[in-house]
């Protein structure tokens, strides 16, 4: 028998269990209150892609972007040229399409990571859609992909059934959904605190930033966090985020129910047995 990698006290069953009978998520209930937390009503960005000056130095901070290159690969094994590219952010991979022939839409809530997007070479190529996949405009694509956090980001039920729900009428009969998601038994946020994230990073027109992360706390498959950056001259700004590690059980039973075979589970390349990489078909 797998034990369970999580860490849920027994003193929260009791409120899980009535947010569970009121028809909401019961791992978004606020286990000190009672009643559903922030978590589960926020639909906005994180500041980190939301604050203008966070989102402008976004790109800088996550330079290495080695996790896309299978994403091309996968776009190219399937033959798709038409994509859609969902919590696109400041638009890294969407560009990468672009420049490669792809017709491509992202889609991404925080109006500040768009405007970064937006202002980038080639961003004429790609139409940005201010917004999320709950809410599409009629689309036709051949693959819609979630790549980095995005996946895990969306940690209500509600929410990531009608994310679901969303790609699945937005692709083409057989079309393809590809994203990447955490292995919650490699437990990577056991590694989240200053000691361990410190970093120092110069930015041109910006200096030197530093900026680390420390873990606020761990209920059931949420993981919270909260991100520190701190700006030449003393400015300190901060992000919180929470992140939902699924079992891969619970990953292929939500794309089922949506409609969704699942054609393959891969290791992600950058992170081997670290991430698994699912590949969807629209049955």
């Amino acid at each position: 028998m797998r034990l369970n990698p999580w860490n849920a006290g027994a003193n929260i069953v009791d409120i899980r269990s009535r947010a569970s009978a009121a028809g909401l998520d019961p791992w978004c209930a606020d286990p000190r209150v009672g009643r559903p937390s922030a978590i589960y009503r926020r639909r906005v960005a994180d500041e980190s892609f939301q604050h203008p000056r966070l989102a402008a130095i976004y790109d800088a901070l996550d330079s290495d972007r080695i996790d896309l290159d299978a994403y091309i690969t996968i776009a190219v094994e399937l033959d798709a040229t038409r994509v859609l590219d969902i919590g696109c952010g400041t638009g890294t991979f969407a560009l990468l399409l672009a420049e490669r022939g792809y017709e491509v839409t992202g889609v991404d809530p925080a109006r500040a990571s768009l405007d970064v997007a937006r202002s980038k070479s080639g961003s004429d190529r790609v139409r940005w859609i201010d917004g999320d996949a709950t809410r599409l405009p009629t689309l036709h694509v051949d693959l819609a992909t979630m790549t980095g956090n995005v996946a895990q980001a969306i940690v209500d039920d509600a929410s990531w059934q009608g994310t679901l729900r969303g790609v699945r009428e937005a692709l083409v009969r057989g079309g393809h959904l590809v994203f990447e998601t955490r292995n919650p038994e490699s437990r990577p946020w056991e590694k989240w605190n200053r000691a361990d994230s410190y970093r120092v990073t110069e930015i041109t027109g910006v200096g030197a930033v530093e900026n680390w992360v420390d873990l606020l706390s761990v209920r059931g498959p949420l993981v919270s966090f909260r991100w520190t950056y701190v700006f030449p001259g003393g400015d300190v700004l901060t992000s919180d985020s929470t992140l939902r590690f699924r079992e891969r059980e619970e990953v292929e039973d939500g794309l089922f129910e949506q409609g969704f075979a699942v054609d393959d589970v891969r290791d992600a390349p950058d992170r081997p047995g670290r991430e698994f990489m699912f590949l969807a078909r629209q049955a």
